[in-house]
């Protein structure tokens, strides 16, 4: 096996002084005017390259926030969502964070969830697709690139869990193990739950766990992963969001990860107006 890191793309940063405008000409005599308009247009063109080159060293380092503003509105649909369903809302979202809440199981094949946490605003949210079959897939938010992602899963194999902070720790590990190899594509070794943390939001039971494993990709190469992820077990069954990044990442991640399982909610009941109905034709 080879060992090997993922890394962040390159800001362009050294492009944005490279086009810096030159003075403007201050001398407009009769001889010189067509150089100075020349010049003119030449500085403006290299304002316009400075500026575009700033702006993509600054999305290449994923510095970019969405408005305030933004967060209000995104914040209001998701609480309306949620008082649809007569459940808790957000209080609020950390900055440079969007909320998202989410319907599990709109298929005839899934029984429903209520699905909600924050993620980085400029992470990108994938849904579960539905068609006459059922539903397939989960959902999940990432920068994908860098090897980022929060995901949803439900870990069926042992039912109801109805005292969560009381639960051995075999169960975490088990439910984080089918976690993280639910697609199958990669294997992993050397997983490990290094802490469980309970904790109670709203009469409800989560378990926050620290977790390390490596992951054995189809290429042939180990890469080290870290994560956090919150537990907890509505309806029938263990309800899991973990969130991971690279162990070279993790310091600068770690804080981001420990958010968006901290503001995992999880709910059943209630739900079946959110199934998807195609009718007696098929």
């Amino acid at each position: 096996m080879v060992k090997i890191s993922l890394c962040t793309l390159a800001a362009f940063v050294g492009a944005a002084n490279a086009f810096a405008p030159m003075p403007a000409n201050s001398v407009v005599s009769s001889t010189q005017l067509a150089m100075s308009e020349a010049n003119m247009e030449a500085d403006s063109r290299r304002s316009f390259l400075s500026k575009a080159a700033g702006s993509a060293a600054i999305v290449a380092l994923g510095l970019t926030e969405a408005p305030e503003g933004a967060h209000a509105a995104s914040l209001k649909k998701v609480n309306a969502r949620l008082s649809q369903y007569g459940l808790p809302t957000m209080d609020s979202v950390p900055g440079g964070f969007s909320p998202l809440a989410e319907v599990w199981g709109k298929g005839k094949n899934r029984d429903p969830l209520l699905v909600s946490f924050v993620h980085p605003s400029d992470w990108v949210v994938t849904l579960p697709s539905q068609d006459v079959n059922g539903e397939d897939g989960t959902i999940q938010a990432g920068e994908y690139a860098k090897g980022d992602t929060a995901t949803f899963f439900v870990y069926s194999e042992p039912g109801k869990v109805e005292n969560l902070a009381q639960a051995p720790k075999e169960l975490f590990q088990k439910a984080l193990i089918k976690s993280i190899s639910q697609k199958g594509d990669n294997l992993y070794q050397n997983f490990k739950v290094t802490k469980l943390v309970p904790k109670t939001v709203n009469g409800q039971d989560y378990m926050i766990c620290d977790f390390k494993y490596e992951l054995l990709t189809g290429a042939g190469f180990e890469v080290d992963r870290v994560g956090v992820a919150s537990v907890t077990s509505v309806g029938d069954n263990v309800e899991v969001l973990w969130c991971a990044s690279t162990r070279q990442r993790y310091k600068k991640t770690e804080e981001q990860l420990r958010t968006m399982a901290d503001s995992f909610r999880c709910y059943s009941g209630g739900l079946d107006n959110a199934k998807i109905d195609y009718g007696d034709n098929y």
